[in-house]
Order: structure tokens, then sequence, then C-alpha cells
């Protein structure tokens, strides 16, 4: 027994396919013939490293789920843009109105704001970032390794 299980262990994906498909493969073994049959394996794919692997009706799926710096900051400026929105919203502020965002000072907080300050800026309607030392009125703001606090001022048309 086993000599077939190892048999049955080195199958390829050729031969995994078959047995999926047909329900049935027939493994050469001591100059015969043995059928295995599907229900009497249990088929399994294991995710490599980095990578999150699905499997189903024949296709297999590997996404890359590894987290560079660039998809963190990413991320991070996602949920401030989320943050501001529903601060702009409690504040009474309309949506098209331009806005100056501050944000309490952090030396890596700020290098990850100005990495994505455009796209900040461009979804908020913010015509300006800042980092004061001190924000006495802010709202604060925590996710992840993120603390800070938020004040938004509406520019006035003039």
């Amino acid at each position: 027994i086993g000599k077939v299980v190892s048999k049955i262990n080195a199958f390829g994906e050729a031969q995994i396919r078959t047995l999926e498909k047909e329900g049935k493969i027939k493994i050469p073994f001591n100059e015969k013939n043995i059928i295995l049959d599907l229900s009497e394996v249990e088929i399994t794919s294991k995710d490599i490293e980095g990578l999150l692997v699905a499997h189903g009706n024949g296709l297999t799926v590997a996404l890359d789920i590894s987290l560079t710096e660039n998809l963190i900051n990413e991320g991070i400026a996602r949920e401030l843009i989320n943050r501001i929105q529903n601060i702009r919203k409690d504040t009474g502020l309309e949506v098209t109105d331009k806005i100056n965002i501050s944000f309490l000072a952090d030396d890596d907080l700020k290098e990850r704001i100005e990495n994505n300050s455009a796209y900040i800026l461009l979804e908020t309607l913010g015509e300006n970032i800042d980092f004061p030392a001190q924000i006495y009125n802010g709202t604060e703001v925590v996710f992840g390794n993120i603390k800070t606090k938020i004040t938004i001022k509406k520019i006035e048309n003039g």
C-alpha cells in the first residue's frame, strides 16, 4: 500500500485534473492497473507563501497578498480620506466645499501622507495639507498603527 500512496502523492497537475474530471484514474502498479476512484482520496491545495490560492471548476487562481510600503501607504490614504469625508459631513460642510486639511504633526505619518497628498487632496477637494505641532479642537482618528488629530476648514470664496 505504501508504494501506491507514494505514487498518488507524486501525482502532477494533469493526473489530478483527470481524476477530478473523470472521477477515476488508472495507476500502473506491478504490471497491472489499479483504478483509483475520486471518493477514495482527498484533494487539497496549499497556499504558497505570499500567495492566496483558490481552485474550482478546473481553474486555479493565485493572488499576491504581500503588502508593499506603497500599498500600505495607499491604504492609509484611503482611510484618511474616509475620515476626512466623515468630518466634512459631521461639521455640515457641503460635498462641493473646498477645504484645507490639518493633521497633527508626526514624522512617520507626515511622510506617508505626503507620498499620497495629491490623491488625498483630489478625493477630498482639499487645497492644502499642513502639519501643525498642536491641534486643539480636532477630531481624533485611530486605526491600525495610526493615531492623529484632523481638522478641516472650509475655504471661503472671496
